[in-house]
C-alpha cells in the first residue's frame, strides 16, 4: 500500500515521502497514529504544492542572508561601551549588542544567535563571523570605542 508520511518514521522514511508499506502497518499503525496519509492522487497534488512553496521560501531565505551578507562584508560596525582603566571594559559586548548595532547601522537583519564570537572584552577593533544560514556566513569588524 503507498502511503505519504506525515513525520520521519525510523527505518521507514523522512516526512513527506511517498514509500511502500505493508498493508496492516499502514492501516493499523501509521494511518490512525497519523503518521501517514494514503497515495491519493490528491494528496500526491497536495504534497508537490507543499513541496514548491518550500522550495520557494528557502530561495527567499537564501536570497535574504546573502543580501544580509553583502550588507556585512568589509563593514565596521562601532559600539559605545564603558570602561575602566588599562583598555579593559566594564563588563563585555555580547553577540546581541553586536547584532543590534549591526541591524541599526547597516540594515542588516541579524539574530545574536548567528554572531559566532566570544564575547568582546577590551576596546579597539575585532574580527566578529556571522552565520547567516544556508552556509552564508560573513567576517566583519567591531569598533569598540569609550562612551
Amino acid at each position: 500500500m503507498k502511503v505519504i508520511l506525515l513525520e520521519d518514521i525510523r527505518g521507514k522514511g523522512k516526512k513527506g515521502e511517498m514509500i511502500e508499506a505493508a498493508e496492516g502497518y499502514a492501516r493499523n499503525y501509521l494511518l490512525p497514529r497519523k503518521l501517514a496519509v494514503l497515495a491519493t492522487p490528491d494528496a500526491m497534488n497536495t504534497l508537490k504544492l507543499k513541496e514548491a512553496a518550500r522550495r520557494k521560501e528557502e530561495a527567499e531565505n537564501r536570497a535574504a542572508a546573502v543580501a544580509a551578507a553583502d550588507a556585512l562584508r568589509g563593514k565596521t560596525v562601532r559600539i559605545a561601551a564603558k570602561g575602566g582603566s588599562g583598555g579593559r571594559l566594564f563588563g563585555a559586548v555580547t553577540g546581541k549588542e553586536i547584532a543590534e548595532a549591526a541591524t541599526a547601522q547597516l540594515g542588516a537583519e541579524i539574530a545574536k544567535q548567528q554572531i559566532v564570537a566570544d564575547p568582546i572584552k577590551t576596546f579597539g577593533v575585532h574580527e566578529v563571523r556571522a552565520k547567516l544560514g544556508y552556509e552564508v556566513s560573513v567576517n566583519f569588524s567591531v569598533e569598540v570605542v569609550e562612551e
